[in-house]
């Protein structure tokens, strides 16, 4: 699926949050990749950005395009394996905050629903029971409101698993997909949004090298 019309937001061209000599931690802006893209008009990227200035830095983890929030990036290789293992036996904790069409009846659920690429409709995923990856959200209404057009919930979301569009697709299948949501909203609820709200908020980590437990915050903008 090409990246149409890819101009990724330059103000600020990189917003730190917090660096030390092992790790760096950023808000990534809805409109960036977080790796670069194949072809050369998509290279524009926020690991880019970052080995522009520190050469030796890599990629941990990443978010969706259109999804904006926390990502924390190595300095060198020590801190990438260690950062690595982390994320591959779920050893951190995050959550993120999406506003989603209708109104979310529960106050808090889960959806427990596996995923798989759909690979004619890539980079597209579906819900599969016979082959997909088990996958798990939790979710918690955070508030309900209306216009005289349409209903919304605000909602945070807490990922268990890290599967490729998890969050989209989860809320989708619940009945309430992500307000401006291009691969997965019908058109009247991408038209609700100019932008994917859905944010990554928070992420705790232990600092790769003193193994303290680290918290990063960064509310949303929406």
């Amino acid at each position: 699926m090409a990246l149409l019309d890819y101009q990724p937001p330059t103000s600020p061209y990189l917003d730190i949050l917090y660096k030390d000599d092992d790790i760096v931690v950023l808000n990534k802006p809805s409109g960036l990749l977080s790796v670069p893209g194949k072809h050369r008009e998509h290279f524009d990227s926020l690991m880019l950005r970052v080995q522009a200035v520190w050469p030796t830095s890599g990629v941990v983890h990443r978010l969706d395009m259109m999804t904006s929030g926390i990502i924390v990036m190595a300095m060198h290789k020590d801190a990438l394996r260690h950062l690595n293992r982390q994320f591959s036996e779920r050893d951190t904790d995050k959550f993120y905050i999406a506003v989603v069409s209708g109104h979310i009846e529960q106050d808090r659920g889960s959806v427990d629903l596996p995923l798989i690429c759909d690979w004619p409709n890539r980079p597209k995923q579906m819900v599969c029971h016979e082959n997909g990856k088990p996958s798990l959200t939790h979710f918690e209404v955070m508030g309900r409101g209306e216009t005289q057009e349409n209903k919304w919930t605000r909602v945070k979301l807490t990922p268990i698993t890290g599967r490729s569009h998890q969050l989209r697709v989860h809320m989708q299948q619940l009945g309430h997909p992500i307000l401006g949501d291009r691969l997965y909203a019908p058109d009247e609820v991408i038209a609700q949004s100019p932008r994917l709200l859905l944010h990554a908020q928070r992420l705790s980590i232990k600092h790769p090298k003193t193994e303290a437990q680290m918290t990063f915050e960064k509310p949303c903008d929406f």
